[in-house]
């Protein structure tokens, strides 16, 4: 076989640079807008540590990846092959947000613990991902894609789509005309002259818009180069190691799915052509991820859908490392922080909206069979009650009131507030939505014994705190008991269906 080898760019490149780019700064948007505007870290943490922390990770799986397909060009003989196109998480990026920073914030208050506590968040999922290549055949095959999908989507309804449109609101002069943009483009399909993605018209001219009416003023203070040193990364690492134990049933499932995804997205290179090894990307998204965070970054790597379309577009591997040098250098030598500079809050808000609406549409229209929709509902109702507790408590905390007491839980209840059963619900919210989507979903499909099962492993988790408890600890709660005879009920019908009639063309719709 005539070895032969990729060239370091062609014509084809360019689009896959475009469309890695544009992902990943989107993403690096939604970074600094939350940290920054949200969580009110202050600049030197966002830009001395998390964004360079994200763009060595980042510039790591571009060369890497660009590696990996010219490696298989070679084996192959073959000059035909497209790197696989990766980036940051998007989904994983909420939850990180959300689901680990956020609770985290509120509780410490203090965003150099917060950070250390996320780095070690972050390098323990790149390990959990990188162990996934052992499981994820095996995972994949058990759970409802609705169990993964929806409770994603969930954060994305009640957290960021939220806040998109609230801060939309709060500037409506700027941020109204921006979302329409954003939306006539992006949802309504509308191709823009020379076609420009509607995300960049929005974007850009939102921040000419913001420019223009005197809302910002460029700020070129921050270019300079910026990097964590390693060793005081792996030190936060192991420090934060010991408080993460109550984010344990954050971290695990996020990136379960994460590396499923990352399963799914390579096999569907394969599909088209390049046959990458499946278990070697999903170690290599674990490595990056963990290199990330010795460097400061708090949010995963993953291997992105789009292979075959860049495929059909003849990328090759340059735009790979191309992409990786770019988004590394610019995060390094503090290209961010300008962009943040000229970018008022609302505009990285249009990118929250946006975001969201796909995460959650997606979460409906890849659940299959469709009729897992209902599954995918029930995986939102834990994160709604996270958002009451969260909105609530730190109501109550600016009034000086820091614990919800039982009078206080009472005298809310009284008074019209949803309270009743949120705190429980609320702790362990992304696992309780993956457990409650998948019973739902195997009801659906008529495997009470799965569903049983499901109720089986609640139970366990219960039992020792992950769920419905602040703290990790061996507890009979009311919720151990409540899933056991819930997973008893199920297994026991399933051991007499022959006695259940239920049609096979039915719809709950």
């Amino acid at each position: 076989m005539k070895e032969r080898k990729l060239p370091l760019f062609r014509s084809g490149d360019i689009g896959g640079i475009a469309y890695t780019l544009a992902g990943n700064i989107v993403n690096y948007i939604i970074v600094i807008g939350v940290l920054l505007y949200v969580f009110e870290w202050p600049e030197y943490l966002v830009f001395g540590r998390v964004i360079p922390g994200m763009s060595i990770g980042l510039m790591g799986s571009g060369f890497y990846y660009a590696w990996m397909a010219n490696r298989l060009a070679k084996n192959e003989g073959r000059s035909d092959v497209t790197a696989l196109p990766s980036g940051v998480s998007t989904p994983a990026m909420f939850v990180y947000l959300w689901g680990v920073i956020a609770p985290l914030n509120y509780a410490i208050g203090d965003p150099e613990k917060v950070w250390m506590v996320a780095v070690a968040a972050t390098f323990l999922g790149g390990v959990i991902e990188a162990l996934g290549s052992f499981v994820g055949p095996w995972l994949r095959k058990f759970l409802p894609r609705a169990a993964l999908l929806g409770t994603v989507g969930g954060i994305a309804l009640v957290w960021m789509i939220n806040k998109g449109f609230y801060d939309v609101y709060a500037d409506p002069i700027l941020g109204m005309p921006v979302l329409i943009i954003a939306i006539i483009g992006l949802i309504g399909g509308y191709v823009f002259p020379k076609k420009i993605p509607a995300l960049l018209v929005a974007v850009v001219g939102g921040i000419l818009y913001a420019i223009v009416l005197g809302r910002v003023k460029p700020d070129v203070s921050g270019f300079g180069f910026t990097l964590t040193n390693p060793v005081d990364g792996v030190k936060a690492v192991i420090n934060g190691m010991k408080l993460i134990g109550p984010y344990l049933a954050v971290i695990i499932p996020i990136q379960i799915y994460n590396f499923i995804e990352t399963m799914d997205n390579v096999e569907s290179a394969i599909a088209a052509g390049d046959k990458y090894n499946v278990r070697e990307a999903q170690i290599a998204d674990g490595s990056m991820t963990m290199l990330s965070a010795i460097f400061g970054g708090v949010v995963p790597n993953t291997v992105w859908l789009g292979h075959p379309g860049l495929k059909k577009g003849k990328a090759g591997s340059g735009y790979s490392w191309i992409s990786g040098l770019i988004l590394g250098a610019a995060g390094i030598f503090g290209a961010y922080a300008f962009i943040n500079s000229i970018m008022p809050p609302v505009i990285a808000a249009i990118t929250f909206v946006w975001c969201s609406i796909t995460i959650i549409v997606q979460a409906f229209r890849e659940a299959r069979p469709f009729r897992h929709g209902a599954a995918v509902v029930v995986a939102f109702i834990p994160h709604i009650a996270d958002y009451i507790y969260t909105e609530v408590t730190l109501a109550l905390s600016s009034q000086g009131i820091y614990e919800v007491t039982p009078e206080i839980a009472s005298a809310l209840t009284n008074e019209g507030v949803m309270w009743a059963g949120v705190t429980e619900l609320k702790y362990g919210a992304i696992l309780t939505g993956m457990l409650w989507a998948a019973i739902t979903a195997f009801i659906i499909d008529k495997r009470l014994d799965k569903a049983g099962y499901v109720g089986l492993v609640a139970a366990a988790l219960a039992l020792v705190g992950f769920i419905h408890s602040p703290s990790l600890g061996i507890s009979l709660n009311p919720y151990f008991y409540g899933y056991l005879i819930m997973g008893i009920i199920c297994i026991v019908l399933n051991l007499f269906k022959g006695s259940f009639t239920v049609p096979d063309d039915y719809d709950y719709i």
